[in-house]
């Protein structure tokens, strides 16, 4: 199960690929993405009322549920599905996978915590992967400000699921994992909505049917059903060794955008991916005896929420 899902969220930089592939934009993948998506969301949410997921919601909590909805659901949504437009489906998800090293910057530069050198140094190696990573992407690009553009809506997008990772934890805490997830995930159905609405022509959704297609599966494979996969790897696992599993991820969408779409994989690419997991992995494997650090408690929160970014 821990691997589906992280074969599910994998997939979906190979979706939105494809997407583009029919001249659909990023936009109107969102939308349809998010579309396809809010029944399921919907269903989330009545549970969580049932349960008395309200009851748990003052101003304070509805505000953060909001406020950390349209920063990790919507805009690290939209930044992502806009720089894939210029970056291959494998720096992306390495890029993004670099988000616990911006957690642990903002809990330095915010909460006041301190972490062992060891930890720096793994962070070093992550980003280095990073850039070996880049490199490739250099190298195969014929226009080299496309690829600097894409990293930096990837980066962008990055920062923002960072913060919202960062700010959640409290308030999972008083809301719980799934009520908070539904809430902030249809804020960010809404939001989607409203910005397709004011920034692109209806028309825009007029695509042919190989669109629709591609946007359900990924609503459904890469939104849905591994949010439920990893639910009950879990269950069977814990969310330590379910989440442990995620660091497949970036391997599995190289390989998924060289069987599919074709893009080059060499070997500066995957050693790229080796030192990036490698330093993420150390990141958090590397907390004070008895301290769970950001990047743990990201992990766990991670196991429980959809990954839309």
């Amino acid at each position: 199960m821990a691997v589906l899902s992280a074969a599910g969220f994998s997939a979906k930089a190979i979706f939105v690929k494809l997407g583009f592939g029919y001249h659909a934009s990023a936009e109107a993948l969102l939308m349809l993405r998010m579309l396809f998506a809010l029944p399921f969301f919907a269903i989330m949410a009545w549970a969580s009322i049932r349960q008395g997921a309200l009851r748990r919601m003052g101003r304070q909590e509805t505000m953060a549920v909001i406020v950390l909805g349209l920063c990790g659901y919507y805009l690290a949504s939209l930044f992502d599905f806009i720089g894939l437009q210029y970056i291959s489906s494998g720096l992306e998800r390495l890029l993004l996978f670099l988000y616990p090293t911006v957690v642990l910057l903002i809990s330095v530069l915010f909460l006041g915590k301190r972490y062992p050198q060891r930890v720096w140094l793994a962070v070093v190696l992550a980003y280095a992967g990073a850039a070996l990573a880049l490199q490739h992407d250099l190298s195969a690009a014929k226009a080299n400000d496309q690829v600097w553009t894409g990293v930096a809506w990837v980066g962008a997008s990055m920062l923002a699921y960072a913060v919202y990772v960062a700010g959640s934890g409290e308030w999972l805490a008083r809301i719980g994992a799934t009520a908070f997830a539904a809430f902030a995930s249809l804020v960010a159905c809404i939001a989607v909505m409203l910005h397709f609405a004011f920034t692109s022509a209806w028309s825009a959704l007029i695509l042919p049917p190989q669109v629709y297609i591609i946007a359900l599966a990924m609503a459904l494979f890469s939104t849905v059903f591994p949010v439920w996969a990893l639910s009950q790897a879990i269950r069977l696992l814990g969310a330590g060794r379910a989440a442990s599993v995620s660091t497949l991820g970036p391997v599995l969408t190289l390989f998924m955008g060289w069987g599919i779409l074709g893009e080059s994989l060499s070997g500066l690419q995957l050693a790229g991916a080796v030192l990036t997991i490698g330093g993420v992995v150390l990141i958090a494997k590397s907390g004070q005896p008895g301290e769970k650090m950001p990047e743990q408690r990201s992990a766990s929160i991670g196991a429980r929420q959809s990954e839309c970014a």
